[in-house]
């Protein structure tokens, strides 16, 4: 197995929390209130905190907090294709589904 790009030692939930604490540090830069960014997102006060607090937080909730904050577009290469970098990348077969 081979592995791409930079090492990662952060647990998920390591990352879920930095990006709780992001999620804040971008709504008080932008001088947001929890209540006035739970208006604009749809995402209760409670959940905010919970998110900033813990980082645990639903996706879709996630999502509608990013576009609030005027981030969404930093979601769009999650989970994107990989770059063909040679020859046997573009002409290997593509799974249709796994079987491990």
């Amino acid at each position: 197995m081979s592995f791409e790009g930079p090492l990662n030692f952060l647990l998920p939930e390591d990352l879920a929390a930095q990006m709780g604490q992001r999620a804040q540090a971008r709504r008080l830069a932008a001088n947001l209130s929890r209540k006035t960014l739970s208006l604009r997102s749809g995402v209760p006060a409670s959940t905010l905190r919970k998110f900033e607090t813990s980082g645990a937080i639903g996706l879709v909730s996630l999502l509608q907090v990013a576009q609030a904050l005027e981030c969404l577009d930093e979601f769009t290469q999650v989970f994107a294709p990989k770059s063909i970098k040679s020859i046997e990348d573009f002409v290997a077969p593509v799974r249709q589904r796994g079987t491990r």
